[in-house]
């Protein structure tokens, strides 16, 4: 993997040969490649960037192939505020706008802790809402809210606005410390959305 001002084409090559030899790597156990266990050194930053609306981009192009963005998508690891693609022997960093993924799709199922909401992201992968795989909400100026989910490792999906709305029509009011709260309840954890009495005035 060069740093950014060397061959565009071979790190993106480069790249993509990698994270296919670690998710091949990782299949073999069924699951994600472990980026968590993975330290290399930084190889400098590739022009790569996840826009809001969960599309990447690579010098500034639309990446068009939906199978190289998910591939792209199992070796991505966030550090503090900053988002890199990592193999087990190189780490390059890129820039993301807002979430690196979408929610774009809900299911809504019920388990022994009652209601139990899963989620599609936009790279395909499923994640049941519960304490480990939280919701929060992103108040705006105008009393709006954004959702995001947890996905995995510090890595969010930013709900799109249609599923927000179905969040909404299941949302329910609780007390939380004292105060009536409009939020979403799964995994047998309750998420605040906001005031609930805010959230009656909005709507």
């Amino acid at each position: 993997m060069a740093k950014q001002g060397q061959s565009s084409s071979r790190n993106l090559d480069g790249l993509a040969e990698a994270a296919r030899d670690a998710a091949a790597n990782a299949a073999e156990g069924k699951g994600l490649p472990p980026v968590h266990l993975w330290n290399p050194p930084f190889c400098g930053d590739l022009d790569m960037r996840i826009g809001s609306d969960g599309t990447w981009f690579y010098l500034g192009t639309p990446i068009g192939r939906p199978a190289l963005v998910r591939l792209f998508s199992t070796v991505l690891k966030r550090e503090g505020d900053k988002h890199f693609l990592v193999t087990p022997v190189e780490k390059v960093g890129i820039t993301v706008d807002d979430a690196p993924f979408l929610a774009v799709e809900m299911v809504k199922d019920h388990d022994d802790r009652g209601q139990l909401l899963r989620f599609r992201t936009n790279v395909d992968d499923w994640v049941t809402c519960d304490a480990d795989h939280r919701l929060r909400f992103e108040l705006s100026p105008d009393g709006g809210a954004t959702p995001y989910l947890h996905v995995r490792a510090d890595l969010w999906a930013k709900v799109t606005r249609a599923v927000y709305y179905d969040l909404v029509d299941i949302g329910e009011e609780r007390v939380v410390d004292g105060r009536s709260m409009f939020g979403i309840a799964s995994g047998g954890t309750f998420f605040a959305m906001a005031d609930a009495e805010l959230m009656r005035e909005a709507h």
